[in-house]
């Protein structure tokens, strides 16, 4: 069901990664996405997935959470893994008309798809482990030197994270609006792909109605209770690094000091 998606979800707990400050983790977020598409063979590829199951694990989730969060973009990493499959030099395994698998073209299909895999479980260990006012926070004090260009940092950091919130109520609302559409006798799972598309008009169209229904009453809210933007802003929790980020950072520096000595060691073989 479209329920289950848990995208964008905050869970709470006490494992060591809840425990980092937010901005610690989105820095190294940024470097584990800069390291992970600066893996050139399958070796420095299995370091990073190792370190990304290491962090899994110490995030105290269950694992079929992060299987989850991937079910929004399985179409596109399939169907980006059988486009790179068809992208490869050498002999031909598999030939038919103008296609032809190689061994070349195996291999690149399996790196995207593990790629796009861990950039997804990362992703979502982020959101699954800090609170969207915690992100706000965050992304707030990093972009705070882009104020001096007199660039709306805080407007910005709160229309993310309320997107960034809104992802699990928009897919629980497209979940009520299809069992109410099943219910009134429409048919979404069957037919061909042509079929299927217009099938979803009954659903996007309440769909957009309820979100800017949503997008309305939350502006309304904010005006309410004064909101005015970042200007002359408290915080409740104020954020600060500690011991436990500094063992963080330690540890990703060693993960990605071996990612950059086995692209030096070891060459991808069918380059």
């Amino acid at each position: 069901m479209v329920s289950d998606i848990t995208l964008g979800q905050y869970l709470p707990g006490s494992s060591f990664i809840h425990r980092m400050d937010a901005r610690a983790k989105i820095l190294l977020l940024i470097t584990y996405i800069v390291f992970i598409f600066l893996c050139s063979n399958a070796i420095s590829l299995l370091l990073v997935a190792l370190f990304t199951l290491f962090i899994v694990l110490f995030t105290r989730i269950s694992f079929m959470k992060y299987l989850k969060s991937m079910r929004v973009i399985l179409f596109v990493v399939l169907l980006t893994g059988i486009i790179n499959l068809f992208y490869g030099s050498g002999e031909p395994l598999v030939e038919w008309w103008i296609f032809k698998v190689t061994a070349a073209g195996i291999y690149n299909a399996v790196y995207v798809i593990v790629r796009i895999a861990l950039l997804m479980m990362i992703s979502a260990a982020l959101t699954f482990t800090t609170s969207p006012s915690d992100l706000t926070d965050a992304m707030e004090r990093l972009m705070k030197p882009l104020a001096i260009i007199h660039l709306p940092v805080h407007e910005i950091a709160m229309m993310m994270t309320i997107a960034l919130r809104f992802i699990p109520v928009l897919l629980e609302e497209t979940d009520k609006i299809m069992n109410a559409q099943k219910a009134r006798g429409a048919d979404l799972d069957s037919g061909n792909l042509i079929n299927r598309v217009r099938a979803l008009l009954p659903v996007l169209i309440p769909l957009f109605i309820s979100s800017f229904r949503r997008a309305g009453d939350l502006a309304m809210a904010m005006e309410c209770r004064c909101y005015n933007g970042g200007n002359n802003r408290t915080r409740m929790k104020v954020l600060h690094f500690s011991s436990v980020d500094l063992i963080a950072a330690i540890v990703s520096l060693l993960v990605f000091s071996s990612v950059i000595v086995s692209n030096i060691m070891f060459k991808n073989p069918f380059v």
